[in-house]
């Protein structure tokens, strides 16, 4: 049986405000020739189908796209919830579309019950695990203990009694889970309980084959415990992934007392819109640098380790790298608690504003740059939501008030002009 085993669609998701809904839409194309081309029998998708519990419109349009044509492909298709997913939303009519081939595995109460498959070799039992929170499946399975661990060995347990009244039938498992041995991306969320969330590959001992889903990098955790990663990159973090899908071949059964079945797998490359290059110096070397030509129409992340803050630096990198979406600094910006109140006693705002921005700039402000900081304290004091303060040395209550600039809203302007966000 040929089996393309993918996960964490993501479908909805935007990366750095750049929408992706047409590159997923590319890579559902790219999914179904493949399906034809080598021959796919089955198709798992391990969870996160969606990026949200309420996905938008577009997301559901080409869900319902993309699993209409598998359906009326010449493959089964296993799909399962993942943390991402409302399960009850994403499992809506499963009982109906089970009978077009396409099997979605969403509730915990499922667990046990395969979707059965036969070829040359026999029968294959696929176990669809959908995400398991240890919360909620605590009390309804009787849990002693609190944890992934302790969820996903009652989930595979459960698949074992049902296979042990199967003889000599393959199987196949999806989770959606964080697997020890593996490593984890920025564009993931969160899954611990407790503070723990890992759990042993040992959970899946005599499995044929683990299709595993959550974490967005491809990992070989065993031949037959594998992630299959995210189809396309969702954090600078995975600038260095190879995105894609597992195909793998599950041959005969294994005799008696010799483990699991037959296996190989190749992995299959999706494409790529962009490509992400993570890119760190001073400023004018990375305009200037001939050897970063090759990332002229990447999607760009940039660490500048200027002394100071070059001004206008994201226009200046935008106009060699177009696409340059993230920009950072190696410095540590100056915490407003930090300035001493000796300093700042009887100096104007416009004046404080303006040390701060040599402090992070490494240079005095340019005349033109003055001027436009001054207008920005000026409106900060105009905010008649502040506090009104007397003038140092006004008496009486038929003196004129005047108002302050709040000490964070003041160095927030000073730091927007630091970075260039103000010119």
């Amino acid at each position: 049986m040929r089996i393309l085993h993918t996960s964490d669609w993501h479908l909805g998701r935007s990366f750095h405000r750049e929408g992706m809904l047409t590159h997923q839409a590319a890579y559902v194309d790219h999914l179904l020739a493949v399906v034809e081309s080598e021959q796919v029998d089955l198709v798992v998708l391990a969870g996160d189908v969606y990026d949200r519990a309420l996905p938008q419109v577009d997301a559901v349009r080409l869900a319902d796209e993309a699993l209409s044509r598998l359906a009326a492909s010449r493959a089964r298709v296993v799909v399962t919830s993942g943390n991402h997913d409302s399960a009850q939303r994403l499992g809506f009519s499963a009982r109906l579309i089970d009978a077009a081939g396409v099997h979605l595995r969403t509730d915990p109460a499922t667990v046990g019950r395969p979707v059965l498959l036969e070829d040359e070799h026999g029968p294959v039992a696929v176990h669809g695990l959908p995400y398991l929170d240890p919360d909620a499946v605590r009390e309804p399975w009787g849990l002693t203990s609190r944890s992934h661990q302790a969820a996903l060995t009652e989930a595979v347990r459960r698949v074992r009694a049902d296979l042990a009244g199967r003889p000599g039938t393959r199987s196949v498992v999806l989770a959606h889970a964080f697997v020890a041995g593996a490593e984890p991306s920025d564009s993931e969320r969160d899954i611990s309980v407790g503070g723990v969330s890992l759990v042993p590959t040992s959970v899946f001992d005599g499995v044929d084959y683990t299709a595993l889903g959550h974490l967005h990098g491809r990992h070989t955790l065993t031949d037959a415990v594998r992630y299959s990663g995210s189809p396309l990159a969702y954090s600078f973090s995975e600038a260095t992934h190879r995105k894609g899908s597992w195909l793998v071949d599950l041959g005969a059964p294994a005799a008696p007392g010799e483990g699991t079945a037959r296996l190989s797998a190749q992995f299959v490359d999706a494409p790529v819109p962009r490509p992400l290059a993570r890119l760190r110096g001073e400023l004018e070397t990375l305009l200037s640098d001939a050897r970063l030509a090759e990332h002229e129409q990447s999607w760009v992340q940039v660490t500048l380790t200027d002394a100071g803050r070059p001004a206008q630096a994201m226009e200046r990198l935008r106009r060699r790298f177009p696409h340059t979406l993230v920009l950072g600094f190696d410095s540590t910006p100056v915490a407003v608690g930090a300035v001493p109140s000796s300093r700042t006693q009887g100096r104007s705002d416009h004046d404080i504003a303006l040390e701060f921005m040599t402090a992070m700039r490494g240079e005095e402000a340019s005349p033109a740059e003055r001027a436009l900081l001054r207008r920005a304290v000026d409106a900060c004091c105009d905010d008649p939501d502040l506090d009104p303060v007397r003038r140092p040395g006004d008496h009486g209550s038929d003196q004129e008030s005047v108002h302050r600039a709040d000490p964070e809203m003041l160095l927030a302007a000073s730091a927007a002009a630091a970075d260039g966000r103000l010119f």
